[in-house]
């Protein structure tokens, strides 16, 4: 068989691994009660949920003056933050386009450049009192190298927090199974009374993610 005979037929593999996976997500999403949920009820995605159930759970949300939200798109945490403390400040950031969202500042940038946390402060005005952080690296395939990208960016997140919390600010982070880093759990230890591990009901069974929740931040003069 010719060369081109055989990417052919390596792209048509390719292509119905791509749609069987494609399909099943789909299946997932027509099935999810948690979808459905977020559309009656006017959320712009399940993640929303996820918030709501950590908050019910650890109290984060409530009396916040200012929150920043990391990895904002397409804007459920945001909504969510902005029903339970109106009141609030609330910037985020994302690469991604975000469509506004009332009393929210949406800085559209990648938080990894050099600009963005000054760009994040300078916006939200004063130090927060909650870093929430939904990011997650763009996945290449190698499991282990994912899980190295995502907790590069849930460290770097919590850099931004010990940076920018007052004291007794809280931090929460996603992350992926395959363990915390310890030299992430021992910062955020060193600068929080308390550190632990959640996974909410309405993160799907399958999915590897988790969140860390630190709270009681000590203050930048511990930094």
């Amino acid at each position: 068989m010719s060369r081109s005979g055989q990417d052919s037929q390596r792209r048509l593999k390719s292509s119905k691994k791509r749609k069987a996976s494609s399909q099943r997500w789909l299946e997932r999403q027509l099935n999810d009660p948690y979808v459905k949920k977020a559309k009656d009820e006017g959320w712009r995605s399940r993640a929303a949920f996820k918030l709501i159930e950590l908050d019910d759970r650890f109290g984060l949300v409530k009396g916040s003056k200012r929150v920043v939200d990391l990895g904002i798109a397409p804007g459920g945490w945001a909504q969510v933050v902005r029903k339970r403390a109106p009141q609030a400040t609330v910037v985020g950031i994302d690469y991604l386009e975000t469509e506004p969202i009332d009393g929210v500042t949406i800085l559209q940038m990648d938080f990894m450049d050099e600009g963005a946390p000054a760009a994040l402060e300078e916006a939200l005005g004063g130090p927060a009192d909650l870093v929430l952080s939904d990011m997650a690296a763009n996945t290449v395939g190698h499991k282990q190298t994912d899980h190295l990208r995502t907790m590069a960016l849930v460290e770097a997140a919590a850099w931004f927090a010990v940076e920018n919390l007052t004291k007794g600010g809280a931090f929460l982070a996603k992350g992926f199974a395959g363990g915390t880093d310890k030299d992430l759990l021992d910062l955020l230890k060193k600068h929080f009374t308390s550190v632990k591990h959640a996974k909410p009901p309405a993160s799907r069974k399958g999915s590897s993610e988790w969140y860390v929740v630190a709270q009681g931040f000590k203050g930048r003069s511990d930094a």
